[in-house]
């Protein structure tokens, strides 16, 4: 009798338990962007990006989400100059050029970024977003830079920084391409075949 009564004590435990644990399945855990770190796995070598969240918050957030979401996967570094940087994140990239959305006028549907500059110097190996002349036009497009071009400071976000891959973006930036000067695209595609999203306390 004493057995089949701490049997059913033992029963009644674990049910809150289990039905605690099974609401807890649903819940979605917060990112902590400021400790993610963006691996771009291209077709020339993997690079591996760190955040300035205290300095951009709104861009990478945005950037880590849309990575998170597949949504840089398959695309190609459209724009490539040698001795200044490579950029990509455009969506059109996905498929063949459509001539009514050129490479380079693609984004986020109509989500756009509120600017914001910072006292992040442009200097080599350093991450920041594209846009158009409106200050307020970032969206998903973003480009590295392998020279420090300090013309680009406080006039486009900076919102990471290259941990390695550097010779990777070396490689893409002197990358045979067309056009030169005005469309600047590899002749063949680079692609970002998938960007993995970890945590920079689990590579200590």
């Amino acid at each position: 009798m004493k057995t089949r009564t701490l049997l059913v004590l033992m029963l009644a435990c674990a049910l809150p338990l289990a039905a605690a644990q099974s609401k807890g399945k649903g819940k979605k855990v917060a990112r902590d962007y400021a400790n993610t770190i963006a691996t771009l796995q291209t077709d020339m070598g993997d690079i591996q990006i760190k955040f300035f969240y205290d300095k951009a918050p709104k861009h990478v957030e945005n950037f880590i989400d849309l990575s998170a979401k597949g949504f840089y996967d398959g695309t190609i570094f459209h724009r490539v100059i040698p001795d200044f940087m490579i950029q990509g994140g455009d969506p059109n990239t996905k498929k063949p050029e459509d001539p009514t959305h050129p490479y380079g006028t693609g984004g986020n549907g109509d989500n756009r970024l509120k600017a914001e500059f910072n006292d992040t110097a442009h200097k080599r190996g350093i991450v920041s977003m594209a846009r158009s002349g409106e200050p307020n036009s970032a969206s998903s497009q973003f480009f590295i830079v392998v020279k420090d071009s300090g013309f680009l400071d406080r006039q486009y976000t900076a919102f990471g920084e290259v941990l390695s891959g550097m010779d990777v973006a070396d490689k893409i930036a002197n990358a045979p391409r067309h056009d030169a000067g005005r469309l600047d695209r590899p002749n063949q595609p680079i692609h970002i075949k998938k960007v993995l999203l970890s945590q920079a306390k689990s590579l200590s």
